[in-house]
């Protein structure tokens, strides 16, 4: 059994119970975990983040800066969110009115990204290793591997597991990995 480094957690951040921390997670400078949420192994939260209640973050997953997960967001392993990427948690909400019950479901595929100061409108979910360039506003579901990029985000193209953009060939310049489109959705060839 290997020896697995235990989270850090800068004096300055809260963390409430009960949460979980896995080993190795580093947590920086004014960030605010709130109870019940699930922050896996490896992973880095930036400063002035916010999770939580009720948050499940995977494994080895990087948040950036003056990010905040509210209730409802679920992020796979290997996510990484951007500098001030937004989601929100109310598809419409007014200050005099109570929707704490109304929080929608925002899951986040394994390996995605989300650009800095992009916009994930609740209730939405992000596809496996897709990419959300910076600036987009999701206001639909993302496919697996889709690059989106927009007011609204519309899709440009497709990216592959390593985030690479993919040519007319879908072939990953980097790993060589060969895709094919079906249906509007991209999936990796079986190489068997």
């Amino acid at each position: 059994m290997t020896d697995r480094p235990p989270p850090f957690i800068h004096e300055s951040a809260y963390v409430d119970s009960p949460s979980t921390i896995g080993a190795g997670t580093k947590i920086w400078h004014f960030t605010h975990i709130l109870p019940n949420t699930h922050i896996g192994e490896n992973c880095v939260l930036g400063q002035n983040v916010m999770a939580g209640p009720n948050v499940r973050i995977g494994d080895n997953c990087k948040i950036q800066n003056n990010v905040a997960l509210y209730k409802g967001v679920e992020l796979a392993d290997g996510v990484f969110c951007g500098p001030s990427c937004v989601f929100t948690n109310v598809l419409t909400p007014r200050a005099e009115v109570e929707r704490k019950d109304e929080f929608a479901r925002t899951p986040v595929g394994r390996g995605a990204t989300i650009g800095a100061n992009a916009t994930i409108v609740c209730g939405h979910s992000i596809g496996e290793y897709a990419m959300v360039a910076a600036g987009a506003v999701v206001t639909h579901d993302v496919p697996d591997y889709a690059l989106v990029a927009g007011v609204p985000a519309r899709r440009i193209g497709w990216v592959s597991r390593a985030g690479d953009r993919l040519g007319p060939d879908l072939k990953c310049p980097r790993t060589g990995e060969q895709y094919e489109e079906l249906d509007d959705q991209l999936q990796l060839r079986n190489t068997k």
